[in-house]
């Protein structure tokens, strides 16, 4: 069996609002959660209890996520910072710097 070689390059990952993308889907399951609540007994009985307890874990797992997306995003803002700082530091050295 052949080994599978991509033909062309992958595209770029998409950049967004991610943190208010993941925080909106996260209200999202909070909401749909709460919504149920108080019909429990009619998904008790109907052996759906899976659906109020998958809009909980939803909503704790976008907790979990939030999380993640602002250290991320955090991280990126601080990695361009000192890239550009770097490149500032740089520029004095460079013999034409005085011209530019």
């Amino acid at each position: 069996m052949a080994k599978w070689t991509p033909k062309h390059e992958a595209p770029e990952p998409l950049e967004g609002p991610v943190v208010a993308t993941i925080t909106g889907g996260t209200i999202i399951w909070f909401v749909l959660f709460l919504v149920q609540v108080p019909f429990y007994g009619w998904f008790a009985d109907r052996d759906l209890t899976w659906w109020v307890w998958t809009c909980l874990a939803g909503g704790g797992l976008g907790l979990l996520g939030i999380w993640y997306v602002r250290r991320r995003d955090a991280a990126i803002k601080r990695a361009r910072a000192e890239a550009a700082a770097g490149r500032d530091e740089h520029a004095g050295d460079h013999p034409d710097a005085a011209h530019r």
